[in-house]
């Protein structure tokens, strides 16, 4: 469904509904599509924060400069 800016500004609990309900919406600018209206989920899974820590190492010499082999190869 697309509706026009004004009709979106004055409908926007109708569309908000129809939304929920799975369809999708299109609200346009002079018959140009701005933006989109879909249902939100909220997803179920969550994420751990830390869940790969002690399965890697960052070597100690992480942030020295790359050897001139390795950067010749970035400028060739």
């Amino acid at each position: 469904m697309t509706v026009n800016m004004h009709e979106a500004k004055t409908k926007l609990s109708e569309l908000i509904r129809k939304a929920e309900q799975g369809e999708e919406i299109l609200i346009a600018r002079n018959g140009i599509p701005a933006a989109k209206i879909t249902a939100f989920h909220k997803s179920e899974d969550r994420r751990e924060l830390g869940f790969f820590r002690g399965l890697t190492t960052v070597p100690d010499v992480f942030d020295e400069p790359l050897p001139d082999e390795i950067l010749d190869s970035f400028y060739s």
